[in-house]
């Protein structure tokens, strides 16, 4: 079979792989602490020669999406007044960490809320077993809360509340490559490094805007559906010249 068969193949299912990161950075214009992601192509003849598909496509076929950057610059901050929204000036992360799993991720985006968690508190006398408190702690609002300085929790109550809260600014020697897991969260990887608290300062009553540049965006979705225009234009060419070969003989 014509070779440009596979060519074509390949490059409109990956142009439909970019349009799908652009689309999303799109969705998240206004999804305040959102980095956007910027993806990034090799040729497969030269960087995987077993293609993009092992098992029905031959070696070296096209381009292939080999992942998508996160772009951590900032873009600005966005005054919203409130006590518990928090934002980092500079390089860092806000630190969260999961009871119910003992995982800890980083954020940039600083909207959070009042959360109570069950703490041991005193010995009861008549039963000599420590007595579970609830006490108000500053939260994601989804379950997660966040670190302080000092690497404990936050506690919040009406007396600091109006003040600044020592929330902790950590980051690493490199964020290229941290895991994206959803909800502006991200986690490290090996050639992060090891966890070092971060430079950036904090700034309460502010949040981080979305990096997402609007007119950018939509020039490289323009840019995904003509190529992938130009692919299937290209598996219609090819499957022209098979009828035409096969005509002849």
């Amino acid at each position: 079979m014509n070779q440009s068969f596979y060519t074509a193949t390949v490059g409109a299912w990956q142009q439909q792989e970019r349009l799908n990161v652009h689309g999303n950075n799109i969705a998240n214009v206004n999804n305040y602490g959102f980095k956007a992601k910027k993806p990034y192509f090799a040729q497969l003849i030269y960087d995987n020669i077993m293609g993009a598909r092992a098992d029905d496509l031959p070696r070296g076929a096209g381009m292939v999406m080999i992942g998508a950057d996160t772009d951590f610059s900032s873009n600005g901050l966005a005054d919203t007044g409130l006590d518990l929204d928090y934002a980092i000036e500079g390089h860092g992360f806000f630190a969260l960490w999961d009871p119910a799993t003992g995982e800890y991720s980083y954020t940039r985006d600083g909207s959070f809320v009042m959360a109570q968690f069950l703490v041991q508190g005193e010995i009861d006398p008549d039963t000599g077993e420590p007595v579970q408190e609830a006490k108000w702690y500053l939260s994601d609002g989804e379950g997660r809360f966040v670190m302080g300085r000092d690497g404990r929790l936050i506690e919040v109550d009406e007396d600091n509340v109006k003040g600044e809260l020592p929330i902790g600014i950590f980051d690493f020697v490199n964020t290229n490559g941290m895991l994206n897991i959803g909800h502006n969260r991200f986690v490290p990887i090996e050639k992060n490094g090891q966890l070092q608290m971060g430079q950036g300062k904090l700034v309460k009553g502010y949040l981080e805007r979305s990096n997402t540049d609007l007119a950018n965006e939509l020039v490289k979705v323009i840019e995904s559906q003509r190529s992938f225009t130009y692919a299937l234009k290209m598996i219609q060419t090819s499957d022209e010249i098979e009828t035409t070969v096969n005509g002849l003989r």
